[in-house]
């Protein structure tokens, strides 16, 4: 054996270690979600127990009829037929214990995957908008549908085999001692070989299972890509490199997959072949004993009944194990996201009450997405209440960045963020943004009428306040048009709305909150000329008297500002109104000049 083989069997031995320690604590884990679950296990297992038993029963009362078969003559029929009647209650019982186990098993491990499913999304509503720029939509959906259904179906076929193994293995091996107790030796000194060859292949199917979950979170990821940005991939004729990016990722896929169920089907066919050995010993055995007198007909039939019963359930075992460790990789990746460090408590924070409008400033400000790129470095900027400010510049100069700031969706790395000279990290969250209205350019709607969305955040808005905002947004033309009207069911791809219509309707959002500050990110990018023209008129009544942050891309939205701030490379390099700087022949001079106004 060369050193590479040594240095590779050692990492082998070394990541098998690893993964078992992995599946015990992930297993641990797991467990905490039995407690709430503590009656149905108990019922599944005293179901399971009672089949397990019920079963054991058969064989005895089969072999007790064989042995009232003597011979032509020697039939006892009557205690034959009630033997055929315990043998029929046996098995009507066996079916009533075990659908109300199964219907035990089913609420447990469905209820199971239902608390672990809603922690985990409860969990993505506390997590830093860091953590879900860092991690592709994808990869978070597979872990809360797929690895949990897995998951399921894990804890499913442990629960429903588990109990009804370990009692058939005892009771079986009990009565095989009874029989006979030197052949019941044999069996128990030969039973560590099938443990051990189990154990030994099981060890090397966790590693697999858990880079199979991995690999399926990354051709989700591809999926929901692919989905999401059909028309750019259509409109830029790239449905052959999409494929073949599928097709990759999809064949590295089925090949971990296949290497995991290998491992896994190896389990099943090396512990039937040790225990039909086990069973020709058992066999051999009897039948010495019948044919020395020890042992009649009957009660070998049952022995050997016993052995393929004490036999089977290291088989169900075995499967058993296979799926649980495929479940417990799984249930490692929903933990690392239910392990992920949340957004900082703000629970002592005193409250915060939005009254009129604020002063809002930054002092000395530093944030980078990434330490090694810093972006906005020592920005200092005071906007006074009711100031109408804009905020210009190039792709990538920090604007968006600015507003993610305002908002607390990330928080400064140096410096500080005021409002009314309180740091923003002492006040709430929900209080914080509960003095902002934001439109973005990428437009969202949540499933549900139109009148719904437009009260998303106002929820007990009356449908006269609705329209109001409706008509304020120049969305209620369209409404009247739709075939509910305001009742109309949106917020899936085919709601029939354009990018311009839903647009509109986020507006009217932010117009019926009435927010003391307004944020507006591109807020008019996907309406047409005329429209926009009527949004802007209703924006500047809005805005009049309120603090306002403009983000725009075309400058001649921003003309009547305040004040004009110029970003490039996370820097205000110039700031002023719309004529003052065009007066400086700048920076703002040269972008105005650029575009198209």
């Amino acid at each position: 054996m060369n050193d590479k083989t040594i240095k590779n069997s050692s990492s082998a031995r070394g990541n098998g270690k690893k993964n078992t320690r992995e599946g015990v604590k992930n297993f641990k884990r797991l467990a905490w979600y039995f407690k709430g679950y503590r009656l149905s296990l108990a019922v599944s297992a005293v179901c399971s127990a009672v089949t397990a038993l019920l079963t054991l029963a058969v064989p005895v009362l089969v072999g007790r009829a064989i042995n009232l078969a003597v011979g032509p003559g020697e039939v006892d029929f009557a205690r034959i037929g009630r033997t055929a009647l315990f043998i029929a209650l046996c098995a009507g019982g066996y079916a009533l214990f075990g659908w109300l186990g199964n219907a035990a098993n089913n609420r447990a491990s469905f209820g199971i995957v239902r608390d672990i499913r809603s922690d985990a999304a409860h969990k993505l509503t506390h997590l830093p908008l860091a953590y879900l720029d860092s991690h592709q939509q994808g990869e978070l959906l597979s872990r809360i549908t797929t690895d949990a259904d897995i998951v399921g179906d894990g804890l499913l076929l442990a629960f429903t085999n588990f109990t009804s193994a370990l009692v058939t293995m005892i009771g079986a091996l009990t009565v095989m001692f009874i029989f006979s107790p030197v052949v019941a030796a044999i069996v128990v000194l030969l039973t560590p070989v099938s443990v051990l060859v189990a154990a030994r292949v099981a060890s090397s199917i966790s590693s697999s299972y858990k880079k199979a979950s991995e690999e399926r979170g990354r051709l989700t990821k591809i999926i929901d890509q692919y989905v999401s940005g059909r028309k750019t991939v259509a409109a830029f004729s790239r449905e052959e490199e999409v494929c073949l990016d599928f097709d990759d990722m999809n064949v590295k896929l089925a090949g971990t997959q296949k290497k995991a169920v290998f491992f896994s089907s190896l389990i099943n066919p090396t512990t039937r072949v040790i225990n039909n050995v086990i069973y020709a010993v058992i066999a051999a055995g009897g039948a010495f004993s019948a044919i020395s007198g020890s042992m009649d007909v009957g009660t070998l039939t049952a022995f050997l009944a016993y052995s393929v019963q004490y036999a089977k359930p290291f088989n169900e075992i075995s499967g058993v194990i296979a799926e649980l460790q495929n479940a417990l990789a799984c249930a490692g990746r929903i933990f690392d996201l239910l392990d992920a460090e949340e957004e900082p408590s703000d629970q002592f924070c005193k409250p915060f009450v939005s009254v009129g409008n604020h002063e809002i400033a930054f002092e000395r400000a530093k944030f980078s997405y990434l330490p090694e790129k810093p972006l906005i470095r020592g920005l200092d900027l005071k906007v006074s209440p009711g100031e109408h400010i804009a905020v210009v510049g190039p792709t990538g100069c920090g604007k968006t960045t600015l507003i993610n700031l305002l908002m607390r969706f990330y928080d400064l790395n140096e410096g500080k963020l005021t409002v009314d000279g309180r740091d923003v990290r002492d006040i709430k969250r929900d209080d914080l943004r509960a003095m902002y209205g934001m439109v973005l350019q990428d437009t969202w709607l949540a499933r549900g009428t139109v009148a719904e969305n437009i009260a998303y955040g106002k929820p007990g808005a009356s449908r006269e306040e609705i329209e109001k905002a409706a008509k304020a947004s120049h969305a209620h033309g369209f409404i009247t048009r739709l075939p509910q009207g305001y009742d109309t069911m949106i917020g899936g791809d085919d709601d029939g709305l354009s990018n311009g219509q839903k647009q509109l309707l986020c507006i009217a959002r932010v117009m019926l909150c009435d927010p003391p500050v307004l944020i507006l990110d591109e807020a008019t990018s996907s309406v047409d000329t005329a429209t926009e023209h009527r949004v802007q008129a209703a924006f500047e009544e809005l805005c009049r008297g309120r603090t306002s942050f403009i983000v725009a891309h075309r400058l001649s939205t921003v003309r009547s500002c305040d004040r004009i701030l110029v970003m490039r490379d996370g820097e205000i390099v110039e700031s002023g109104t719309h004529e003052q700087l065009l007066a400086l022949g700048g920076f703002y001079t040269e972008l105005y000049n650029s575009r198209a106004v």
